[in-house]
């Protein structure tokens, strides 16, 4: 019984996989071969020899502490649990601290702290950055380390619970709050690289952050105010709108419900440059509507657009399918047995919608208005093509940056403004929604059929959504005409070529590529497709967390996995670059960078999504598996993911899309091996070539829009036994029947 018991203790496999990894695998990062290089070279060359040859053979003995793992093996034989639990950690734990610890303080040049390497204590050799022996003998010492923390009494003594908070909080500072923290900290710092507290107060109270001339007649008041009034509008209007079409599809437009998902994803699914090229080509100087009001009624062609007006304009169309992603999976997961009961009650159906249906909704609204707000203020793209003369946060950090001033600690302090600004709403979003219960889904059958909405409320929505959704395919029908056109305002004539040009190919001897944008496509769609899995995988995983487990830190846990989005993207970007440039983590340059930018990018929306569905699902599913015996895992497995559904949708979806199509925070972490397709775009335009730009948008948008078609039916929709809905009443059209007699 005691070997058994050994053979499945998870101490001894996490010890093997740390031997494995110090013994087979190159512990640094080749500087010409990649992560693996030439395998087969690997015993036989310093640059790629595993751990145990860098500390015996070649004078980095302080690998050594990776071994310390392995005494974790005999921890399952030790006969009290406390035992077993203070050595995993220990092994664990000073073989993590010890290795981390080394890896900063010694770099390809020797010591890095203290001026050592210029004296007695100087190293012959240093180090560069972690290779796949290196970083996966950190996991295996991470998970040693949640191991014994769980035999200790920690976290419930769950070990899969253990294991995953340690892993996720190890990867949210590693990720997020080093390199965040680390650019944000710039606003309190001199030029020298000293504290400075004047002159971060110079830079935090500015004028131009601050002002408010628009009160006193001057065109705009400060970036802050610009910001904060901004996002505030965009998140009202997209929580709105996309509550509108959920409810449309999923209560009342049952035979339409395709196009209506078609129409409300269609902006996310598209590069950012498409929304604004499209608005642009309407209401621009030269746009349509200009023409015809100077034609019809004689009124000169201004700049009106291009303005605060235009920007709003551009993140309601772009941000309202998140909003509607979210709200699609908490409208479906209100149950109908408690609207019946109250109809049963002779509660009119008005009535019922406002006291049952719209308090249910209340955790959707919230997440949905938070991630809003800030993909409002982290926005660069809109505000950048359509913003004129009005400035934002974000572009000021940007120009901060890259622009002609080149002041890094201004945009520092512009960041750390905007940082605050989220987490205000943040703290606002959980007041508001305290500690009420929002269960609608219980362990208890229900097969009843979801009432169709009340007539006034249909007619509100139908009178918003549906010009919105018209609106939105108006602007997309000009902006893809452009690239079938040979140049737009000149010469409007059929033409295949810019399609040509990026995606041309021939068959000789073989298929050969000859388009200039394949390669930047098959670049962004393998680093997408690996993005979207991890980020669902890792978004829902802390939303389980969050939502089902209660342990010290959570609340800053939970910012902490907000922080990456509470940043713009060039922040996030920048700080990518100033965080991995050295060992122990050397990665610019390299892809796995910006797969990891798409991933904690695009993380929150997943967490949101997850954390919304999940306060829907009444805690006594999970207890009841527990109680018949199943592990934590297995109850994720088959009790609650199949209730995340349309959460698992929204995050993959999501993460692929976005990963295809940001900008901000990958514009600096390119290379000339790694081009992605908004890259190449952004090329194209700068050289004037619209009609090769738009003919790769069009191809993009219907990549993604197939993409999110497979993931849809692949996931599939969440079964939760209820009747379907007749035509009729799905429609909203009431029935009347007469009884004869008998």
């Amino acid at each position: 019984m005691k070997q058994n018991t050994y053979l499945r203790d998870a101490a001894p496999a996490w010890a093997a996989f740390a031997l494995a990894a110090t013994v087979l695998l190159p512990w640094y990062a080749m500087q010409d071969g990649g992560w693996l290089g030439n395998y087969g070279a690997i015993f036989g060359q310093a640059e790629s020899a595993p751990g145990w040859l860098q500390a015996t053979s070649h004078g980095r003995p302080w690998l050594w502490l990776a071994l310390l793992a392995l005494l974790a093996a005999f921890a399952p034989l030790l006969p009290q649990r406390r035992q077993q639990g203070l050595l995993l950690a220990w092994a664990g734990g000073v073989g993590l601290a010890g290795l981390l610890a080394a890896g900063f303080a010694i770099g390809p040049q020797g010591w890095n702290w203290f001026g050592w390497q210029d004296g007695a204590h100087a190293l012959a050799v240093g180090q560069y950055g972690l290779g796949w022996g290196g970083a996966l003998t950190l996991l295996a010492l991470l998970m040693l380390l949640a191991l014994g923390l769980a035999r200790l009494g920690y976290f419930q003594g769950n070990q899969f619970v253990a294991g995953a908070i340690v892993l996720c909080s190890a990867l949210l500072i590693l990720f997020i709050a080093v390199p965040v923290l680390r650019s944000l900290s710039g606003a309190l710092l001199d030029e020298a690289g000293r504290l400075s507290a004047g002159e971060a107060w110079d830079r935090l109270s500015s004028e131009r952050i601050w002002g408010l001339g628009c009160m006193q007649g001057r065109p705009s008041c400060g970036v802050a105010w610009n910001t904060l009034v901004l996002g505030l509008a965009t998140a009202a209007g997209t929580t709105v709108l996309g509550t509108l079409l959920a409810l449309l599809s999923e209560r009342s437009l049952v035979r339409s419900k395709v196009l209506v998902r078609v129409l409300s994803t269609l902006p996310i699914v598209t590069p950012p440059f498409v929304v604004g090229l499209g608005l642009i080509l309407l209401f621009g100087r030269a746009g349509m509507v200009n023409q015809a009001l100077e034609q019809w009624f004689g009124i000169e062609p201004s700049r009106w657009f291009y303005s605060a007006k235009g920007v709003w304009l551009a993140q309601m169309i772009a941000f309202t399918p998140i909003a509607y992603m979210m709200m699609r999976g908490v409208t479906q997961s209100i149950s109908p047995s408690l609207e019946e009961a109250a109809q049963t009650l002779r509660a009119r159906p008005l009535r019922a919608f406002f006291t049952i249906t719209l308090p249910l909704l209340a955790p959707g609204l919230a997440n949905a208005f938070l991630v809003g707000f800030i993909e409002s203020m982290a926005d660069f793209g809109n505000p950048i093509v359509v913003g004129g003369q009005f400035a934002v946060l974000s572009t000021e950090i940007f120009f901060a940056i890259v622009g002609a001033q080149l002041d890094p600690g201004r945009a520092a302090a512009l960041a750390l403004i905007l940082s605050t600004f989220a987490l205000g709403v943040f703290m606002l979003q959980r007041w508001a929604l305290g500690k009420g219960s929002y269960t609608s889904m219980s362990g208890k059958g229900d097969n009843g059929i979801p009432p169709p909405l009340p007539a006034p409320v249909r007619r509100v929505a139908m009178a918003v959504a549906m010009p919105w959704l018209a609106f939105t395919a108006l602007i997309y029908a000009f902006a893809f005409a452009g690239g079938f056109v040979k140049l737009w305002g000149r010469d409007f004539s059929f033409t295949l070529q810019h399609f040509r040009t990026a995606f041309g190919f021939e068959w000789d001897h073989g298929m050969v590529w000859l388009g200039a944008g394949w390669n930047s496509l098959w670049t962004t769609l393998t680093l997408a497709g690996m993005a979207a899995p991890l980020t669902a995988l890792l978004g829902l995983l802390m939303a389980y967390l969050l939502a089902r487990v209660k342990f010290r830190g959570r609340d800053l846990f939970e910012f902490g996995a907000l922080l990456a989005f509470a940043v713009p993207g060039t922040v996030l970007g920048v700080a990518y670059v100033m965080a991995f440039n050295v060992p122990p983590f050397e990665l610019t340059g390299t892809g796995l960078i910006i797969l990891l930018c798409f991933v904690f990018r695009n993380l929150p929306v997943s967490i949101r999504a997850g954390t919304a569905a999940l306060k829907q699902i009444d805690h006594s599913l999970d207890e009841a598996s527990s109680m018949l015996g199943a592990s934590t895992v297995t109850t994720l497995r088959r009790v609650v993911l199949p209730l995340l559904r349309p959460a698992q949708v929204a995050s993959l979806v999501y993460g692929f899309v976005r990963a295809m199509t940001t900008v901000s925070s990958v514009i600096f972490l390119v290379s000339a091996e790694y081009e992605l397709a908004t890259t190449f775009i952004i090329g194209r335009v700068g050289n004037g070539e619209y009609g090769v730009a738009l003919a790769y948008c069009t191809v993009l948008t219907v990549l993604m829009l197939s993409a999110t078609a497979l993931v849809q039916w692949l996931v599939g929709e969440r079964k939760l036994g209820r009747r379907k809905a007749a035509p009729a009443q799905a429609t909203g059209i009431k029935i009347t029947t007469t009884r004869s007699a008998a």
